[in-house]
């Protein structure tokens, strides 16, 4: 039956195609249109929800994306699902666009972490236009999401995460890698909807996010210069917004004694004789890693370091049961996936035929997913991408005008505060001095302090009162309010 509809459009498309100049893409069965077309598709309100529009870009002969109007989860906006291919890799999107101003707002592209974290987690459970509380139930809608004033993409990133797939199974290694195919689909995304372009983008996610939006916008600001080249128009990339990010590893593990032993959140939560013995270890895990690492990377010895200062400053925190992504908590009996009974509901929700027909998952791809995809993180872990130092691309999108965003829940262990407050104050920059000196001051939602924050020249840091790693989810007031006010360059 859904053969029949798809092969009903194409014949009335192809009857169009001397106006449309549009061609048939035999591998997907669908309509493209190519870049400088006189009939491009200029918005988004021209994409059908019966099949797929193939969007194509003449400087990416090798990548595409084809994109479905859908109707779930925010019935008060137009959304959209698709997939961005890469020849033999498919990477999944949700696109929803703003319950404000959809044809003047902001675009914000997010993305989750672990690696291999589906941006489903974002979608249905932190800063989505819906949330999924139980798997048999339909999603209930959210009014604290961030489409409140910009039109966001959610994409499952790299290749194996969520519905985003590779026709032989393969997966990518580093995050440079993927970097390459995300700045593309913002390029063929942008310069298909014209209605797009000029427009301000914002490239934000959170946790391994840390390593991936750095090079993600690194990627589309370099990727301007030869646009420009072509006679395009380049990406207007704003900013970056990192959420307990892993940014600088080294300075992460090194923090974790001062976030466990002293009371930079919370009263020290470790006994005192194994505080000691994580003082005892950190020169040596500081110097090791600093010169394994940063000062001139080595692999082998910087994997070597990394396990002491694992074994010595993390381990002890684990055995203790807590929730790594939420200080004060311990994780429920028998929960194994990162403590939250919800993500098991967003996971089998995710997984019914009825709920992929509906969002367009490809009917080839079979396979039940997991939010988080074991075999994706250890990919990258075992290539090392998981050791490098990402703060010198923060710098360097800095130095060229683009303002960057690092916020981060005060009981956020994983990825917490205080390492993320020390990199950002520590960071070589031309701005350095000035941030660096600004004393950290209360912010506010609704006459109450919501945590405190430090800016200066396009950077800004801002901690979340009580909120952890998935800081949308346990604050969505406060988080809305934050990303509201950076997105229209308002003090927080």
């Amino acid at each position: 039956m859904y053969a029949n509809i798809l092969t009903s459009c194409l014949r009335l498309i192809a009857a169009a195609a001397s106006v449309a100049s549009a061609f048939t893409d035999s591998e997907y069965g669908q309509t493209a249109f190519t870049v400088g077309n006189p009939q491009l598709v200029e918005t988004l309100s021209a994409i059908h929800s019966s099949f797929f529009t193939t969007l194509r870009h003449a400087m990416f002969p090798k990548h595409s994306a084809r994109i479905r109007r859908t109707r779930f989860c925010d019935h008060t906006v137009r959304s959209y699902s698709g997939y961005i291919d890469v020849e033999d890799k498919h990477l999944f999107f949700f696109f929803f666009e703003s319950r404000s101003d959809p044809d003047s707002d902001d675009v914000i592209y997010w993305t989750n972490g672990s690696p291999g974290g589906s941006a489903s987690m974002g979608l249905f459970m932190e800063l989505g236009p819906c949330r999924v509380d139980n798997a048999t139930e339909e999603p209930k809608f959210h009014p604290e999401s961030w489409n409140s004033k910009a039109n966001i993409l959610f994409v499952d990133q790299p290749i194996g995460t969520g519905f985003s797939y590779a026709d032989n199974g393969r997966l990518l290694h580093t995050t440079e890698d993927a970097a390459h195919d995300i700045a593309a689909f913002i390029a063929i995304f942008f310069e298909n909807f014209q209605s797009f372009q000029g427009r301000a983008l914002h490239m934000a996610g959170e946790s391994y996010a840390g390593r991936f939006i750095p090079l993600f916008a690194s990627a589309i600001y370099d990727q301007n210069t030869v646009l420009m080249e072509h006679g395009l128009t380049p990406i207007n990339l704003v900013s970056a917004i990192i959420g307990n990010g892993q940014t600088d590893r080294v300075g992460l593990l090194l923090s974790y004694y001062d976030f466990v032993c002293t009371p930079a959140s919370v009263p020290p939560v470790l006994s005192i004789s194994t505080c000691i013995r994580m003082k005892q270890a950190y020169p040596r895990c500081k110097k090791w890693a600093t010169d394994a690492c940063i000062d001139q990377f080595d692999a082998m010895n910087c994997q070597a370091a990394q396990a002491f200062c694992w074994n010595e400053l993390v381990v002890p925190y684990g055995i203790t049961g807590r929730n790594h992504y939420y200080l004060t908590e311990h994780c429920p009996d028998g929960i194994q996936d990162n403590c939250y009974p919800v993500i098991k509901e967003i996971t089998d929700f995710l997984n019914r035929p009825d709920v992929r027909e509906t969002i367009g998952v490809d009917p080839s791809f079979q396979k039940n997913i997991s939010l988080v995809a074991k075999d994706v993180f250890d990919t990258f872990n075992n290539a090392g991408d998981n050791m490098h130092d990402s703060t010198p691309y923060v710098a360097a999108l800095l130095e060229r005008g683009v303002r960057v965003l690092i916020y981060a829940g005060t009981y956020d262990w994983a990825c917490n505060w205080v390492a993320n407050e020390a990199w950002t104050r520590t960071l070589k920059w031309s701005g350095k001095d000035v941030f660096a000196t600004q004393e950290l001051r209360e912010w506010t939602v609704g006459g109450g302090v919501a945590g405190k924050t430090r800016n200066a020249w396009g950077l800004t840091f801002a901690t979340i009162d009580e909120a952890g790693h998935l800081a949308p989810y346990d604050k969505p007031k406060e988080s809305l309010a934050m990303i509201n006010r950076w997105i229209t360059n308002k003090p927080l």
